[in-house]
């Protein structure tokens, strides 16, 4: 099923992500993680058996820069499965500081 949204892999300023976070297949292995209007904040990896969540930002010529962006703070955060709906409320969640979201 094709995005609702148009993919973008652009600088995130600072400050609140839209959400609900999409999730996007990239092959079985990996999930691309996009806000809901479409930014590129991060991919899932499943490393060992385990998801996880790897951050990823961009600088202002477009540059990636892994480990950054709006997410920065969940990097490797774990997840069982790649439901975007937990990956939406778990970073999301620990973004806006909110407990037991970081679990």
């Amino acid at each position: 099923m094709p995005p609702t949204f148009t993919p973008t892999y652009t600088h995130v300023p600072p400050g609140p992500v839209a959400g609900p976070l999409q999730l996007l297949p990239v092959n079985a292995e990996v999930m691309a993680v996009h806000t809901a209007d479409g930014a590129h904040v991060g991919s899932l990896k499943k490393v060992g058996g385990v998801w996880k969540f790897k951050a990823m930002g961009y600088d202002a010529s477009g540059g990636m820069e892994p480990g950054h962006g709006p997410l920065t703070e969940q990097h490797n955060m774990q997840f069982a499965t790649p439901d975007a709906a937990e990956v939406s409320a778990r970073l999301l969640g620990a973004l806006a500081g909110v407990p037991g979201s970081s679990v």
